[in-house]
C-alpha cells in the first residue's frame, strides 16, 4: 500500500477512534467497535494498530499535535480580542477537519474538574487563549469553555450536515461572540428593556 494512501487510512482509523472513546471512553470502546466505525475486520484494524492500547496512544498523539499547533498559531500574539479571533479560525478548521479528535480535545472542556485527564486534553485548547482552568477568572473560563463547547457542537454538525465550507465563518463568529467580543462591523448591542 503506497505511504501517502496508508497514512490516510491510519489518520481516519484514528478519527473515528477517537470519537468513540470521546463518547464511550477508553475501557467500554471495544477494537470491533472501532473496526466497525471505520470499516475494516477486526483483522484488518490490527494490521494498522497492533491494539486498542497502540490505537489509543495514536489518539493522543494526534491530539497533542492538533492542540500543539493552536497553541502555535498564537503563541505570538498578545492576550486580547485579535488572538481569541485567530484561535478561534484555528481551532475551527482544526474541528472541521477532524471531527473525531475535536469530540475528544474539547469533550473534556464541558467536564473540568471531572478527571486528571481533562485538563490534560483540554489544557492546550485553553491556553490558546490564555486560560488556566485553576486560576482564570470564573467568567473567562465560562465564556472560552462556552465557545469552545459551541465551537465543538457546529463542527460535529457541519460535518454530518455535509456543510463544512459553508458553516465555517458562521462557527467562527458564533465562538467568537461568546467569547463577549463584537465582530467587525456587527451592531452594537441593544440594552435589555426594563419594564416598570
Amino acid at each position: 500500500m503506497a505511504r501517502p494512501f496508508r497514512q490516510q487510512i491510519d489518520e481516519g482509523i484514528v478519527d473515528r477512534a477517537a470519537a468513540l472513546f470521546a463518547r464511550r471512553g477508553f475501557a467500554k470502546t471495544s477494537v470491533q467497535e472501532i473496526a466497525d466505525a471505520v470499516g475494516l475486520s477486526k483483522a484488518g484494524l490490527l494490521h494498522h494498530f497492533p491494539s486498542k492500547d497502540a490505537l489509543y496512544e495514536a489518539v493522543l498523539a494526534a491530539a497533542d499535535t492538533l492542540g500543539q499547533e493552536a497553541l502555535d498559531a498564537v503563541a505570538d500574539m498578545p492576550l486580547g480580542a485579535a488572538r481569541d479571533r485567530r484561535a478561534v479560525e484555528v481551532l475551527v478548521d482544526i474541528a472541521l477537519a477532524h471531527p473525531g479528535l475535536v469530540s475528544l480535545i474539547l469533550g473534556p472542556v464541558t467536564q473540568l474538574g471531572t478527571d486528571d485527564c481533562s485538563h490534560q486534553v483540554a489544557g492546550p485548547a485553553l491556553a490558546a487563549f490564555g486560560v488556566d482552568p485553576e486560576t482564570d477568572d470564573l467568567e473567562r473560563l465560562v465564556r472560552v469553555s462556552g465557545a469552545l463547547a459551541a465551537l465543538a457542537v457546529l463542527a460535529l454538525g457541519a460535518n454530518q450536515a455535509g456543510q463544512v465550507g459553508a458553516w465555517r465563518a458562521h462557527l467562527i463568529d458564533t465562538s467568537f461572540d461568546a467569547l463577549g467580543h463584537r465582530r467587525p462591523g456587527a451592531a452594537p448591542p441593544v440594552p435589555p428593556q426594563v419594564e416598570a
